[in-house]
């Protein structure tokens, strides 16, 4: 449906290709200029009782009103919206010397559209929309107010992405504790590198802060999953603050990591991906046995206490050894790396098992990939990947039970998920 936007009144095509008001959206966009006119009026009196005090030598106050600023229109997810705000004339000045100037936390300077439309646009990246068919989908969606945002402009963005990885990857790390990491590589191509470089490996570390609130620690492509580039990466976070070890790693069997992460945190407990492992092991073992031995393998990892766990463990053993004995090999060489999580609180198990918050998180990024046959350069499939997880952060959930992430820091050693209880003395 085709949209065109004025001040007063939206414009729609119906079905028979004629002009028809839109009243609703009218009605919303008068209604929120309204409602953004009031705060600002509000803000702006709030600044002047907070300073009503400052006089000068006559007495006359330093902080009052001055008429109003220029008329703007600000892009909204409602179409364009003109405001105006009121001026201050605030005479105080700074420590420097300087004269003060009120700045409006919610109609900040130069602000030429609103932080929705700003995301709506890596929203729309990330979902699949190709460079060229951005202005399409803005104007279908905001009206020709979104002239503005053209493909052009989406390049400019996609450069503004790079940068703000850039600036985030030497953020400082000073102070910072993360309980638990899960660590993965993520693999995408590259149209427009060489053959050698097409496939690039993207290396991701999250972790889990002491309050259980999960957050993005590390990001950057190296060469597969190697244990150089794993070694890279965490030296890097240790130089900028990062010097506390967490108590649980989680990743899949990738030996890079593994070998990497015992140089740099030899204190810190493995624990292997059930996901993963489960794959391997099943893709040892023919199809028609496959149902069998998958059921098989839950009941290890969600048996409810270790010793359960091991009898479990057994019975595949004995169960495949025989016929299959590559797929009890996969399994058995990593036997007391997959069972760690028995050792700490059991509302945990469910986070310290797989690597699902980087799995869950990436499946958005393979579908952009599948859509646009993969990113042109490295610097922009790893831009991507730093915008997909910085909105996806904003849904990812606190730890189950973090209440207990203090006594895991203290060291309490946990029994089949429960706290050992206190011996008399």
């Amino acid at each position: 449906m085709q949209e065109s936007t004025t001040t007063d009144t939206v414009l729609t095509m119906d079905s028979s290709g004629c002009e028809v008001r839109d009243v609703l959206t009218e009605i919303l966009r008068h209604g929120a200029q309204r409602m953004l006119a009031t705060a600002i009026e509000n803000e702006v009196a709030e600044y002047i009782d907070t300073h009503g005090h400052a006089r000068d030598d006559q007495g006359q106050r330093l902080v009052v009103r001055n008429g109003h600023m220029p008329a703007r229109s600000i892009l909204t997810g409602l179409g364009p919206i003109e405001v105006t705000r009121a001026r201050v004339n605030d005479k105080r000045l700074d420590a420097d010397g300087n004269r003060i100037r009120f700045t409006s936390a919610i109609l900040p300077p130069y602000l030429r559209r609103t932080k929705a439309i700003d995301e709506l646009v890596p929203w729309l990246y990330l979902k699949g929309v190709s460079t060229g068919d951005f202005p399409d989908a803005l104007q279908a969606l905001l009206g020709p107010a979104a002239e503005g945002l053209s493909a052009t402009n989406i390049c400019r963005l996609k450069r503004v992405w790079e940068d703000e990885w850039k600036d985030w990857s030497g953020r400082d790390l000073a102070g910072k504790h993360y309980v638990y990491v899960w660590a993965d590589g993520i693999y995408f191509n590259i149209r427009l590198e060489d053959e050698a470089n097409k496939k690039q490996c993207i290396l991701v570390l999250m972790g889990a802060t002491a309050d259980g609130k999960k957050e993005l620690i590390g990001l950057d492509d190296g060469y597969r999953e190697s244990e150089q580039s794993w070694l890279e990466l965490l030296r890097t976070l240790q130089s900028r603050g990062l010097t506390i070890s967490p108590n649980v790693a989680v990743a899949d069997g990738a030996l890079g990591f593994w070998a990497a992460a015992r140089k740099v945190w030899p204190t810190t407990r493995e624990q292997r991906c059930w996901v993963h492992k489960t794959a391997n092991v099943l893709s040892k073992l023919p199809k028609s046995v496959q149902p069998k031995a998958k059921a098989m393998l839950h009941e290890i990892w969600q048996a409810e206490t270790k010793a359960d766990a091991e009898t479990a463990f057994d019975l595949f053993t004995t169960t495949f050894e025989a016929k299959y004995p590559k797929a009890v090999e996969c399994l058995r060489k990593d036997h007391d790396v997959l069972l760690t999580f028995y050792d700490f609180p059991a509302e945990h198990w469910i986070h310290l098992r797989t690597t699902n918050p980087i799995e869950s998180t990436f499946a958005t990024v393979r579908l952009r990939h599948r859509r646009t046959k993969g990113n042109g350069s490295r610097a922009a499939c790893l831009a991507m990947v730093f915008k997909l997880c910085e909105s996806a952060a904003r849904k990812w959930r606190t730890l189950n039970g973090a209440k207990l992430l203090p006594e895991v820091i203290a060291g309490v050693q946990f029994i089949d998920g429960e706290k050992p209880e206190k011996t008399a003395a």
